[in-house]
């Protein structure tokens, strides 16, 4: 790039390129951080504050009541999606940072590693998260988990309906590409994906501490903050989205998994309470 182009781009532009152009460096290192470091914190909280869980069972009227009131959150995060939105335009920095970043990705990213991505990206599809959806709810209704099974569909039909409902408030096109490893035809601001990946994986998460035996928990955070790092990144390298939409669909799914989490534990502790008084 001529010194003269250079020092007219601005910085979070200059950035963008720098990441695309070692993108499968860069993932591979936070996917690694980030697992190991799942792994620690959840065995520190374990060993500190989870060596004993109450078995209690979230009450169902309560969980949707909680999930309902929850949307009230979502929407308040409505106001920063609505601010990202407004500087994705091309002729503000953010909106360029998105296509240098995209540009850079492919120009650099082997095609072996797109060929992954274009693999692992399906662990987020709706065609295999709900059958996964109807599984584990049988299987905490027969174990009678009840409530759980209530949360963790609500769950996932929450974000569903929601991210949707956002594509077409935004309508935002997606980035161009030409490797033909995946097609899209919605909108692209907030991903999908990504958005469905946190809350998914991140619920299975907390079912799997609210049920399964301690040994399993450190490795379920692992994995599970592996499956989400894997598929939300996935879209950026496959270029089915920038990067914000990713960002974005992070966000709307990490706020409603909130809501979802705090629902069902406020319930099972009002339930708790009730039952000792």
């Amino acid at each position: 790039m001529p010194l003269e182009a250079s020092s007219l781009t601005p910085p979070l532009v200059l950035l963008a390129q720098q990441l695309g152009a070692h993108a499968l460096g860069w993932f591979l290192s936070i996917w690694i951080a980030s697992v190991l470091g799942a792994g620690a914190v959840c065995w520190t909280l374990q060993r500190r504050h989870f060596k004993a869980r109450d078995a209690e069972e979230p009450s169902e009227p309560r969980i949707a009541l909680g999930l309902a009131a929850g949307f009230l959150l979502i929407l308040a995060a409505a106001s920063v999606f609505a601010w990202i939105a407004s500087n994705l335009s091309d002729g503000h920095s953010m909106g360029r940072a998105d296509q240098a970043l995209a540009d850079a990705i492919g120009a650099h990213v082997p095609w072996t590693a797109l060929v992954a991505f274009s693999w692992l990206t399906h662990l987020g599809d709706f065609a295999f998260l709900a059958p996964v959806c109807l599984i584990v709810a049988a299987v905490l209704w027969r174990h009678a988990h009840r409530g759980l099974a209530l949360g963790w569909v609500l769950a996932l039909g929450g974000i569903v309906v929601l991210n949707p409902a956002l594509k077409h408030i935004f309508e935002r096109a997606r980035p161009v590409h030409d490797h033909g490893l995946a097609f899209e035809t919605s909108y692209s601001f907030p991903s999908g994906h990504s958005a469905g990946a946190i809350v998914s994986y991140g619920m299975l998460l907390y079912l799997a501490l609210r049920t399964l035996p301690a040994r399993w928990h450190v490795p379920a955070a692992m994995a599970a903050v592996g499956a989400i790092l894997t598929i939300a990144c996935s879209r950026i390298f496959l270029q089915v989205h920038f990067a914000s939409d990713v960002a974005a669909g992070l966000l709307t799914g990490f706020a409603w998994l909130l809501v979802c989490v705090s629902s069902l534990e406020y319930a099972r502790h009002r339930k708790g309470r009730r039952a000792q008084a």
